[in-house]
């Protein structure tokens, strides 16, 4: 199993914070650091100091970390447009020499966007920005080297694009969607994504979801093995009680509840669930850790890695 850090800097966390995390995960092996893309906080967490935007958050670590790759989980296709989405992770991978990926889906937080005046259309026209969205990301990252790029679309109108910054990464940074949806998502997936993944599901749900990708692939005479798949979860891990409902309370969670649905209690019980996800053919987790302040708790996920 492959285990990344993914944080929700939106519920509280200046950038100093999201650093510091983001290196302890690097010293501790984690193969990743990713961190949502919010505008807005969501149930009883302060929010404190505000938003902080995702690509200027993850160009700033591009430089002060090494190793660890980085990412969103995920983009908002309602937040950026599709053409200087391509450039900003253009460069934030010429920037950490290679090390970012892009989560990108339809936006569902309506609030977040009338707080800060950004247009939510339905969800039809959010799905169909999307998909456009990928189209010309791909398309302007794909286009070779001394040609133009053009897209002809409902929403977005490119013409003869120099279709420059070219990432490192070959073809191009990996791609990552996600979601329940049982049938454009697939599709999506099956087109455009290096990984699939399912938010917050047990580990049935996870796998059956995957069911729908590996057929939208095989339509498409794509091979569904070449599509990792992955599933994120709520982290609360500790080796006695009291700390494990200390984390939980830190949180504003129960502690049956997060056993319930994520991965909560003693190290063995959560390799145990891990386990469960591995088993039906899940490739990597991302483990949601929601208070920052808790460096211990980075030190006994990473305990995860050893089983």
């Amino acid at each position: 199993m492959d285990f990344r850090i993914f944080t929700e800097p939106q519920q509280g966390a200046s950038y100093e914070d999201l650093l510091t995390v983001a290196l302890k995960a690097e010293e501790l092996g984690f193969s990743a650091f990713f961190r949502s893309d919010h505008y807005l906080k969501m149930g009883d967490m302060t929010g404190l100091p505000g938003p902080s935007d995702a690509w200027v958050t993850l160009a700033g670590l591009a430089r002060e970390t090494t190793s660890i790759r980085l990412g969103t989980l995920v983009s908002s296709a309602t937040f950026r447009l599709p053409g200087p989405m391509a450039i900003k992770v253009a460069t934030v991978d010429a920037m950490s020499n290679g090390r970012v990926e892009l989560g990108i889906g339809t936006g569902w937080y309506d609030e977040e966007h009338t707080s800060y005046g950004i247009p939510f259309p339905g969800f039809g026209e959010r799905f169909d920005r999307l998909t456009e969205q990928l189209e010309v990301i791909t398309g302007l990252w794909g286009a070779p080297e001394g040609e133009t790029f053009t897209h002809h679309g409902k929403h977005y109108e490119v013409l003869d694009s120099p279709a420059l910054p070219k990432p490192v990464q070959t073809p191009r940074p990996p791609i990552i969607i996600g979601g329940f949806g049982p049938k454009r998502t697939p599709q999506l997936a099956a087109r455009f994504a290096d990984e699939f993944n399912v938010p917050f599901a047990d580990a049935a749900t996870t796998a059956e979801l995957g069911l729908n990708v590996d057929k939208a692939c095989e339509a498409i005479g794509r091979d569904p093995a070449t599509v990792i798949r992955s599933a994120a979860q709520v982290l609360c891990i500790a080796e006695d009680p009291e700390t494990l409902q200390r984390r939980a309370d830190a949180i504003g969670r129960e502690v049956d509840e997060l056993r319930t649905h994520g991965l909560a209690g003693s190290p063995s019980e959560v390799t145990e669930k891990v386990q469960g996800f591995a088993d039906r053919g899940i490739e990597r987790l991302y483990l949601q850790v929601l208070d920052l302040s808790d460096l211990e708790h980075l030190v006994e996920a990473a305990t995860l890695m050893d089983d």
